[in-house]
């Protein structure tokens, strides 16, 4: 008998929120769903790993039809070296991670503990994808979601992504019938502009927030994904691990 697809969940918005839960849900018409989360928020965790303290896994039920769940003490990225090493009876299928409370693209790909999670699937040989929704509000709706969740899976259960490339999918925050389709694209070219409150305590010592204001340098480029989200597109980004400038080496080998 032919085994079921098995689909590794993971988030960094914590194993009961309900982005993760409306991604396990869909998942499960294409395989056996395993999740593992942290037991915590971890936004903007990044691809950090616990190096200094030990980890802990326990058991969870928020999700009703999972074949298993666990909570982490973990990051995200833990969550996925766990899985993988400890807890799956095989390598799986597909990895995906989120849905993020909130939008993970250009630059934002680098802080996200969702992707990051995507990453390190890719780095372990598996089709991983972090899909995010353009809304931080915790009751946000995700069925507009759902229909390409689920072309995207029956896609990469078909066509494997090569080892070492992930996707990162973003939604925009609209309805259903308003959304445009998906648009394959490239990273925009942004950064923050950050600062950081300085505020003092009833001691009278400082402490600070960070702020800032999210700036896109290339506004009018049409093939990015911050283009396709501000016009009714879910974007969809193919990204790797490897940070290396290839075309720099060159010169760089003449001037050093």
């Amino acid at each position: 008998m032919q085994k079921k697809p098995l689909i590794l969940i993971i988030n960094d918005d914590g194993v009961s929120a309900p982005g993760i839960l409306h991604l396990s849900s869909v998942a499960q018409k294409f395989g056996d769903v395993f999740v593992i989360a942290p037991d915590k928020p971890q936004s903007g965790m990044g691809h950090a790993i616990t190096i200094n303290s030990t980890l802990r896994i326990h058991k969870t039920k928020y999700h009703e039809g999972a074949v298993a769940e666990y909570s982490c003490t973990g990051t995200p990225v833990d969550c996925v070296k766990m899985a993988i090493t400890k807890l799956l009876p095989r390598k799986p299928d597909l990895i995906l991670s989120g849905i993020n409370h909130g939008s993970n693209s250009s630059i934002n790909v680098i802080y996200s503990g969702t992707m990051s999670a995507a990453i390190e699937g890719s780095l372990e040989g598996a089709s991983a994808v972090g899909f995010s929704l353009c809304d931080y509000d915790i009751n946000a709706d995700f069925s507009a979601t759902t229909p390409f969740i689920e072309k995207i899976i029956a896609s990469l259960l078909k066509n494997e992504l090569p080892k070492g490339v992930c996707l990162n999918v973003n939604f925009p925050k609209l309805k259903s019938d308003e959304i445009n389709g998906l648009k394959v694209c490239r990273q925009a070219k942004a950064n923050w502009v950050e600062e950081f409150e300085e505020r003092h305590d009833p001691y009278g010592r400082a402490y600070y927030w960070l702020t800032g204001k999210f700036v896109n340098f290339e506004p009018e480029a049409t093939d990015t994904d911050e283009w396709a989200l501000q016009n009714g597109y879910v974007s969809v980004v193919p990204i790797m691990h490897d940070l290396t400038a290839h075309n720099y080496i060159t010169h760089l080998k003449n001037t050093l």
